[in-house]
């Protein structure tokens, strides 16, 4: 059954007309259009707000290991110091 959807998938894939793949920005080829542009900077806006949630979230995590080191350190040394 495996080898039968495989075949077919490929199949289909193979004789599908280059329009059907294409999505409705990019079958137009246009690249100097607005809408091309458009897109453009949506892609670059969509990174640059994943990478600085992404930032934000690894400060964080450095922030808070950080911390968790010194306050292991600061028992050890209460609990090492004799009274």
């Amino acid at each position: 059954m495996k080898l039968f959807r495989s075949i077919l998938f490929s199949a289909l894939a193979a004789l599908a007309p280059a329009q059907a793949l294409a999505c409705a920005t990019c079958y137009a080829g246009n690249i100097d259009s607005p809408m091309a542009d458009g897109m453009n900077w949506a892609i670059l806006t969509l990174g640059a707000v994943i990478t600085t949630v992404l930032g934000a979230f690894l400060t964080f995590l450095i922030y808070a290991i950080r911390r968790s080191e010194a306050l292991t350190a600061a028992a050890e040394q209460k609990h090492s110091t004799p009274s």
